[in-house]
């Protein structure tokens, strides 16, 4: 639920209640469209992950490669009104799907998922971004981060950061399924 009481939901679907509406939809708190929210076309596949900003704007990620006919390669950021936000740059994005987002308290945003590159640079299926959707450089995984796709992650109230999916190992060090990371990106 959103704090004006509106709800948001994503997914596969591409019509809600009978009307178009291409994987995201906004609704108000009685359940009918938010006609206010003007996705356009949408993404072009399903939206996995959704989180919303303090200013109201959304980031969302899955496996869609457009928001609206604009290439964004699984990972976009919207305004309060559905529209692209285009002072967010995700360069060439992710290679693979994007599964889920967390936003840390200083408006950086950790990206975990199956792909092995976002934007060119090669992670280990874990990437921290700048509040720009630009890579943040000092979030380091280590080289080879894990070694299979990334489920979920989550942050504690220390900012240390636990992520869980089907990997046997982070950079190396045995990690069945879950590991925790200091903040820097590094197995705690």
């Amino acid at each position: 639920m959103l704090s004006d009481g509106k709800i948001l939901i994503h997914g596969g679907f591409t019509a809600y209640n009978g009307v178009a509406s291409n994987r995201i939809v906004r609704l108000n708190a009685n359940g009918t469209k938010d006609t206010s929210f003007a996705i356009g076309t949408g993404p072009n596949d399903y939206v996995e992950t959704a989180v919303v900003q303090p200013d109201g704007k959304m980031i969302l990620g899955g496996r869609f490669t457009s928001y609206n006919g604009t290439a964004v390669n699984r990972l976009c950021r919207v305004n309060a009104n559905g529209t692209i936000d285009n002072t967010f740059t995700v360069g060439v994005g992710a290679n693979e799907r994007i599964r889920e987002v967390a936003l840390q308290p200083d408006g950086k945003i950790i990206v975990v998922g199956d792909f092995t590159q976002y934007s060119g640079v090669t992670v280990g299926r874990i990437v921290r971004l700048n509040a720009n959707g630009s890579v943040d450089t000092t979030f380091n995984s280590g080289g080879s981060g894990a070694l299979s796709k990334i489920w979920t992650v989550k942050l504690q109230p220390d900012n240390k950061i636990l992520i869980g999916g089907e990997f046997q190992a982070y950079n190396g060090t045995a990690a069945k399924r879950i590991a925790r990371l200091n903040t820097n990106g590094l197995l705690e």
